[in-house]
């Protein structure tokens, strides 16, 4: 919860979150169980032009496999290869 309260006060701030950011915010949306969360932060950053990271993809997968969503993170494996991100 802390870290997605920081995201949200950076961007309140007006700050633009990076990659990074988005990656470890995903990460803790996992962690936490907020796998619908996570994947609407990914798509977030994808409108905004960021370019997911192996990172990035990796903590969307874990949060889907945490969330049972294990269609979902196999999509989201297909699409690294696809990418040619293995």
């Amino acid at each position: 919860e802390k870290a997605l309260e920081l995201f949200e006060e950076l961007q309140q701030r007006g700050l633009e979150p990076n990659i990074i950011t988005y990656s470890a915010v995903i990460s803790a949306c996992g962690n936490s169980g907020q796998w619908e969360k996570a994947m609407k932060l990914f798509g977030e950053l994808q409108q905004r032009g960021l370019e997911p990271e192996i990172i990035t993809y990796n903590a969307l997968i874990s949060a889907y496999e945490k969330g049972g969503q294990w269609e979902k993170a196999l999509a989201i494996f297909d699409e690294l290869q696809q990418r040619g991100l293995e």
